[in-house]
Parts: structure tokens; C-alpha cells; sequence
């Protein structure tokens, strides 16, 4: 039987939120959005996360940055230690003060990144490693930064499908050493990885990747992903897992789901 395990999340209101720009292929700003609605819906992610049992910090939103709702993309903590994004695009480049300053003020020790990393968009701890995506965000040097600041082996995965820009959008830690994936995201090299260290991992489709039902959070029981995701929810379910339909359409317009909006901060 599985046991959930009361996690603390970060969280920023889309108060500002819009596609104003086109920084991966989801973002089209032609295409109109509706601040109301992804309000609405953060907030039931929100809800939903408190309802299961976990803390949620909020970070406030600042102006002109419509991307700050995506917090899982300012930093990776682990052990109370927090290793900060440095952004690859200038249009995100405001984040990192914003969400630096709230780590501050909060007491926890901030290592400023050295080399291009984008959070937990693309490093994903495990119970033994840390998973790190590179190939559109992520500088490959920054994976050896991690490792030596949170004193963790770190695996490099590379991704190849513009569509899947982060490793959280084709990966997802289920509990410890459970993960789930979309293999057509990853390269030849990395697919073997991916199968040697999890071998019995649960493998999505496009069809559900392409809905972000990869963008996931799970606290080791219930699994929070996208509604439209609904043959990986019949394999969770059938792993023993409980997975818990959101949905979070409109913030998807801008290439983000509820991985996307929740930052675990990882405790010592």
C-alpha cells in the first residue's frame, strides 16, 4: 500500500500572466488568454494540494514577468539548501531576484548559479540522484555545479524534441526510485539510461506527453496531472498510484502544467 509524504511546495499567483512572447513552441501570442481562468485554476491546484495534507508557500507576483507562475523554474532545493536558476532567456531573467529575495527572507542559504540552469524544469531529485535535463535550457556544465553543491551524483539525460524543452514536461518522480517518462522526448543514449536505472518506470505516449501529463506532482500516493492525460492516469492507477485530475488548460498555452507551478522545497 502507498503512503503519501507531507511535502512543502512554493507557488506563485499567475496574477500577470499572458503570452506575450514565444519562448518554446506551446507559446503563441497571437492566441488569446484568460488571466481569470488561469487564476482559477492555480488557485484549485492550489487547494487541492492543501486538501492532500502538504504546505504551500506563496510567493508574490511581480509585473511584467508572466512566467513567474511557473516556480518549479527558479531553483532546486534539497537539504534546505537552494541552488538558484540562471536563465537561458531574458525575458525571465526578472524572476531570479524575486524569487532569491523571498529565499532570503525565509533564512535559506542561496548558491547563485553559475552556469544556465532552470530550476527543477530540468533537475528532478530521486532518492538516490538528481535526474538533469539538458539540450534547450539547461547547460550540461550545470549538472556538475549541482552534483557539487548538493553533494549528489547527478545523471545527465539529454532531451531532443523542441516540444519537450524541460525534463519535468517528458519525466516525472513518482516516489524515490519510481519515475514516469516519455521516451520519445530523450535521446538513443539517454533512452538506455532511462531503462537501465528504471526498468520498470511507467513509459507514456505522445498523446499523453503532448498533454503535459508528465508535468506531474506526486507526493509518493496521489498523482496531480493534467485531465487529458487519461491513459497514464490508467497506469498509475494500475501501479498502485491515485492519480488526481487538474486541470490547468490555460497556463498550457504557455508550455506549463502542475509540476510547473510547485517547487518542492526539500528539507534536510
Amino acid at each position: 500500500m502507498r503512503v503519501a509524504s507531507p511535502r512543502r511546495f512554493l507557488m506563485c499567483p499567475p496574477d500577470h500572466f499572458e503570452v506575450s512572447y514565444s519562448i518554446n513552441p506551446w507559446m503563441e501570442p497571437d492566441k488569446p488568454t484568460d488571466t481569470a481562468l488561469a487564476i482559477l485554476q492555480w488557485d484549485r491546484l492550489r487547494a487541492r494540494l492543501i486538501a492532500l495534507g502538504h504546505q504551500v508557500d506563496v510567493v508574490p507576483p511581480r509585473p511584467g514577468l508572466p512566467d513567474m507562475v511557473f516556480a518549479a523554474n527558479a531553483a532546486t532545493v534539497l537539504g534546505g539548501q537552494v541552488l538558484a536558476a540562471r536563465y537561458r532567456h531574458p525575458q525571465r531573467f526578472g524572476e531570479a531576484p524575486a524569487y532569491q529575495a523571498w529565499f532570503a527572507e525565509h533564512g535559506y542559504p542561496v548558491r547563485r548559479a553559475r552556469f544556465v540552469n532552470e530550476g527543477e524544469g530540468d533537475m528532478l531529485p530521486t532518492g538516490a540522484r538528481i535526474l538533469a535535463g539538458t539540450g534547450f535550457r539547461t547547460d550540461e556544465r550545470a549538472h556538475a555545479e549541482a552534483a557539487d553543491h548538493f553533494g549528489v551524483p547527478v545523471v545527465t539525460l539529454r532531451l531532443v524534441d523542441p516540444y519537450f524543452y524541460h525534463l519535468d514536461t517528458a519525466l516525472a518522480v513518482l516516489d524515490h526510485e519510481e519515475i514516469m517518462y516519455y521516451p520519445g522526448a530523450f535521446s538513443p543514449d539517454s533512452q538506455a539510461l532511462l531503462r537501465e536505472l528504471y526498468p520498470t518506470a511507467i513509459r507514456a505516449d505522445r498523446a499523453d506527453a503532448e498533454v503535459f501529463g508528465l508535468n506531474a506532482v506526486s507526493d509518493g500516493k496521489h498523482v496531480l496531472l493534467p485531465q487529458a492525460a487519461v491513459h497514464l492516469a490508467e497506469s498509475l492507477r494500475a501501479a498502485g498510484f491515485e492519480p488526481i485530475s487538474v486541470d490547468l488548460s490555460e497556463l498550457l498555452k504557455a508550455g506549463g502544467a502542475a509540476k510547473c507551478c510547485a517547487l518542492e522545497l526539500r528539507e534536510s
